[in-house]
């Protein structure tokens, strides 16, 4: 089995090595890898839910996500508790289970056969995602769905925004919420593109490598997935030839709002 577990414990944190000895106490065979997203941020967590749920992988595949602000209730919180666990399965038979915050779930709400909210504790510990969650995790990996309760709908769950940087990759593209299909445009478009408050010039482009060295390309990137058998959702980037992006634009934060005009 392959394990992708998503989580905004930080780049090398101690707590990804927990959660996975956790996880990998009755899954031995099991292989983890670890993604770190930024603090807090249930955009990136969405995001990578589905690029990496929705794209070809190995058959037998869950995904373990958490991102938990807490922010469903902002009074204070008895016991630790905060968002609940759910469970969603895809199309092609890939298991999420994770906690249900903002935009966790927004890119495949419309695309999982069923989303199921996971009968356990919702408190009982400041690190659940260690101690109260990994056993229904395991159930679930293991085909138990006694601990499911009751189905969440579509319409429960926030929309993905339209217009905001979803990733930063280790090249400083700027991997966008602005989807390719919503771009009506000629190539090689002239276009002023604003991240937060920053702005800049930029060229339309079908294709990123089709623009000169030190030009800002707009472009379809590399992240997308299948929303069904015939239709294909990609995303736009913001790749600089030869250069950063996101240095251009005074790296910004994933979840700033992204823009662009034709010139």
């Amino acid at each position: 089995m392959l394990i992708n577990l998503i989580a905004d414990y930080g780049v090398g944190d101690p707590a990804f090595a927990e959660v996975s000895q956790r996880l990998l106490q009755h899954l031995s065979d099991a292989q983890i890898h670890c993604l770190s997203v930024p603090a807090f941020s249930t955009l990136a967590t969405g995001f990578w839910i589905a690029q990496l749920g929705l794209n070809p992988g190995p058959e037998n595949h869950l995904i373990y996500h958490n991102c938990a602000p807490r922010q469903d209730n902002l009074e204070g919180r008895p016991n630790n508790e905060g968002e609940g666990l759910t469970y969603a399965l895809l199309p092609n038979g890939v298991k999420v289970v994770g906690v249900l915050a903002g935009y966790s779930l927004s890119f495949i709400k419309d695309i999982a056969v069923s989303i199921h909210a996971i009968n356990v504790s919702r408190g009982g510990s400041q690190f659940r995602s260690r101690d109260v969650f990994p056993q229904a995790a395991i159930a679930l990996a293991n085909g138990d769905e006694s601990v499911l309760g009751d189905m969440i709908k579509p319409e429960q769950i926030p929309d993905p925004p339209k217009d905001r940087v979803a990733w930063v990759d280790g090249y400083g593209n700027i991997k966008t919420t602005i989807s390719a299909d919503s771009i009506d445009l000629e190539p090689e478009t002239k276009v002023i593109v604003r991240v937060g408050d920053m702005v800049s010039d930029a060229v339309y482009s079908d294709g990123s490598f089709r623009v000169s060295e030190g030009t800002l390309a707009f472009a379809p990137g590399s992240s997308g997935w299948m929303v069904n058998d015939k239709q294909q959702v990609r995303w736009m980037e913001l790749f600089l030839r030869g250069g950063s992006a996101w240095k251009r634009f005074a790296k910004p934060r994933v979840g700033q709002f992204v823009t662009y005009q034709p010139i």
